[in-house]
């Protein structure tokens, strides 16, 4: 008989390891509060394949180190989950980082930490693999001709072309949709609140009960805790408690769609509580001011949802982007203006971490400490970034198979 499996939201990471557990046989059980898959943080968010560059306050190269696998195997193992070539549906171009007067890191200190990334990622076995191919990354700074070209402001000290890339993460999350509905083996159990996990003493050793609304009450062989919102309680019921301190925020961007196609870089205002503009293909974007789009913070408490803005709030929104990134991205005016269509989205963000990211010395510039902790055969995953939940997903798929 196949051991039966709970894994805890629908996300990125719960949709991975769903897949490729029931590929391996097992019995899946995949719980999600919405009514489709992937329909929250993993869905609406800018979609960067991370390779450590955003990272330059860190104290040292470890987040980078912890990025650099996930990053580069994203391309191969979301393509494999999906049946579609997810390198198809990333940004044209290499990201223009600019750096504001007010970062919390110098020039000359993102120049050499951008050097030592570069290295990192040519040595790495699976450079070839990235959505594009970075065996011989090489970030550099650009001149001012191209500076002005991409910003012009008196703001922007200095900019750097980087070797990352971005995923369209709608494209992306209904093509998992897609491959859950199909895959065999794999219940997906939508419209549930999981409320608690514990131990099923009497049914046996190891054994987890899932409890929740509405009327559930089941067993299960293991626990796979793969949610954002509200991991941490559902670990407290199950024994767990956290180990480091952590972030919780919530953030809104915008997702835009223009009438025809738009010239714009892919950009990113760095390092500290800026904004960015990504360009998937030339018609759909994602716009980024982060004073405007972070509306809930909270350092080691829960946060509720926001309640969803008015359309009168929305436009007031939408102007407040354009005012703060509009100056330092003149792109984003153009974007928008052109657009048929804007919606304001977003979703929780965990971090294992404390402070602002305007503080340098914020240890939530420090992103290394992700990754599963365990409990017998229960399992609580912080997935890093969405750049990182399939190579995770991967790794934990393979231990509860040997287990």
């Amino acid at each position: 008989m196949s051991k039966r499996v709970a894994i805890l939201g629908a996300g990125i990471m719960g949709a991975s390891l769903a897949l490729m557990l029931a590929r391996r046989g097992l019995d899946v059980f995949l719980f999600d509060r919405e009514d489709s898959p992937v329909g929250r943080a993993s869905r609406w968010n800018e979609g960067k394949i991370h390779l450590g560059y955003l990272y330059a306050a860190a104290p040292t190269t470890s987040t980078a180190q912890a990025m650099i696998p996930g990053g580069l195997a994203f391309g191969r193992i979301v393509s494999d989950l999906i049946g579609g070539d997810v390198c198809g549906h990333a940004t044209r171009e290499d990201d223009i980082f600019l750096v504001h007067r007010h970062s919390v890191v110098g020039v000359e200190a993102i120049r050499a930490r951008f050097d030592a990334v570069d290295a990192l990622i040519r040595g790495h076995a699976e450079a070839g693999a990235y959505l594009a191919d970075v065996s011989a990354a090489r970030s550099r700074q650009l001149s001012r001709a191209e500076l002005d070209e991409v910003s012009g402001s008196d703001d922007i000290v200095a900019g750097f072309e980087v070797p990352e890339r971005s995923v369209d993460t709608q494209w992306v999350a209904d093509r998992f949709g897609d491959a859950l509905r199909a895959q065999e083996g794999l219940h997906l159990i939508l419209g549930t609140t999981v409320r608690r996990v514990t131990r099923a003493e009497c049914a046996g050793a190891g054994r987890w009960r899932v409890i929740g609304d509405p009327d559930l009450d089941v067993l299960f062989d293991f626990v796979v805790n793969a949610l954002w919102e509200g991991r941490l309680e559902i670990d407290a019921t199950a024994g767990l408690e956290p180990e480091h301190e952590w972030l919780h925020r919530y953030r809104l961007a915008l997702f835009a769609r223009t009438h025809a196609e738009v010239k714009a870089r892919s950009a990113l205002v760095c390092v500290g509580p800026f904004g960015d503009l990504k360009n998937y293909n030339g018609r759909d974007f994602y716009v980024s001011w982060y004073p405007t789009g972070l509306v809930a913070q909270g350092n080691g408490v829960t946060l509720e949802s926001p309640v969803p803005l008015t359309a009168q709030q929305e436009r007031r929104f939408v102007a407040d982007v354009i005012a703060g990134l509009g100056p330092l991205l003149p792109a984003t005016r153009r974007v928008l203006e052109a657009a048929e269509s804007i919606d304001v989205r977003g979703g929780f963000v965990f971090a294992s971490g404390s402070g602002s990211l305007a503080d340098p010395g914020a240890s939530l510039h420090r992103r290394d400490r992700f990754g599963v902790r365990r409990m017998g055969s229960y399992f609580s995953v912080d997935t890093g970034k969405y750049s990182t939940a399939p190579w995770l997903a991967a790794r934990l798929a393979q231990e509860i198979s040997n287990y």
